[in-house]
């Protein structure tokens, strides 16, 4: 395991920012630009459930695409360690930490993701999904899902 893929970038506009927040985490650090300016961070910040679905959008386009997804099990030790701020390019990152194969026609996939600017790292993530094995993967010792 360890395998780590390279998912590609995303660029957060501000009024994208604003939008998402004042749909789905309207704090006013998220949507107002002057209680934002006089907070701790001095603007507006992305929300972590925005930037939580950044990460998904790219493991998407970057990883699962190929994959034949079941269905997710598990999110878990979701660290959001940095702000993400108006105009930041995100990269990400998916290691894949164990495969579990239990199952003739699927496997457990543990995986962790990280997104980071080129400064720093602003999310990391752990998750559970099922996904359908391939055929040539009937052999649970060939490591391929």
């Amino acid at each position: 395991m360890g395998s780590s893929i390279d998912l590609g970038s995303y660029t957060v506009a501000l009024e994208e920012m604003v939008q998402f927040s004042r749909q789905w985490d309207p704090q006013e650090f998220h949507t107002d630009p002057g209680a934002a300016a006089a907070g701790q961070f001095g603007e507006i910040i992305a929300s972590g459930v925005h930037t939580l679905a950044v990460f998904q959008r790219l493991a998407v386009l970057g990883a699962y695409h190929s994959w034949d997804v079941v269905a997710g099990r598990s999110i878990r030790d979701v660290q959001l360690t940095s702000p993400v701020r108006p105009g930041a390019e995100l990269f990400a990152a998916l290691t894949i930490d164990e495969i579990t194969f239990g199952r003739p026609d699927r496997a457990l996939v543990s995986a962790t993701g990280r997104l980071r600017t080129a400064q720093a790292l602003v999310l990391s993530v752990s998750f559970d999904s099922y996904v359908r094995r391939r055929p040539d993967s009937a052999d649970s010792a060939s490591g391929h899902i």
